[in-house]
């Protein structure tokens, strides 16, 4: 015990590398996500995320989009804990049964305007997960999806470029369809 201590105060501690996205093209994508909220919105955009019955792989990308590196509040943008508060709901994993009247209800709650983001693959059709007696399946099953990111998990880049698709289709500038 006391060689396992020593050596770990020798040792630089293990991390990961950071990711090999450079700094203006985050910027860049920010801002574009940023104007293309105002234009639409007149303010801010508000994200209300729902896990449907993911394996978490899509959240630790979605909440990698708050941390330090890619800090998307600076721009306005913020996750909100009500659905009262949101127009976007991101949604991740394949819808389980148990979570099928909850995800219709938080749409339910979400003023308009509204669009529904299905992230990632498990989203769309159930993925992985399809055909399981737990699975109702994607989330277009159950509530009406503007978005699809897909990926396993998608990277916060993509995710961003979404949200900016989204925007963009709702602006009448195509990228998003309704219902894709």
């Amino acid at each position: 015990m006391r060689k396992l201590l020593f050596e770990s105060l020798i040792r630089p501690p293990l991390t990961e590398r950071s990711p090999q996205v450079s700094d203006a093209a985050v910027d860049e994508l920010a801002r574009a996500l940023d104007g293309a909220a105002r234009k639409r919105l007149g303010r801010s955009l508000s994200i209300r995320a729902v896990d449907a019955g993911s394996c978490n792989g899509c959240e630790l990308e979605m909440h990698a989009l708050n941390n330090a590196f890619y800090d998307i509040e600076r721009f306005g943008f913020r996750f909100v804990a009500s659905p009262r508060h949101a127009d976007v709901l991101l949604v991740t994993g394949p819808v389980t049964k148990n979570m099928r009247e909850a995800l219709k209800r938080t749409f339910d709650a979400t003023p308009n305007p509204k669009w529904v983001v299905a992230l990632g693959d498990c989203a769309k059709d159930g993925g992985c997960f399809a055909g399981s007696y737990a699975i109702v399946g994607g989330v277009s099953d159950v509530v009406p999806v503007d978005l699809h990111i897909p990926g396993c998990p998608p990277r916060p880049i993509e995710i961003l470029k979404g949200l900016i698709a989204l925007l963009d289709g709702a602006n009448g500038k195509g990228g998003a369809s309704k219902g894709g």
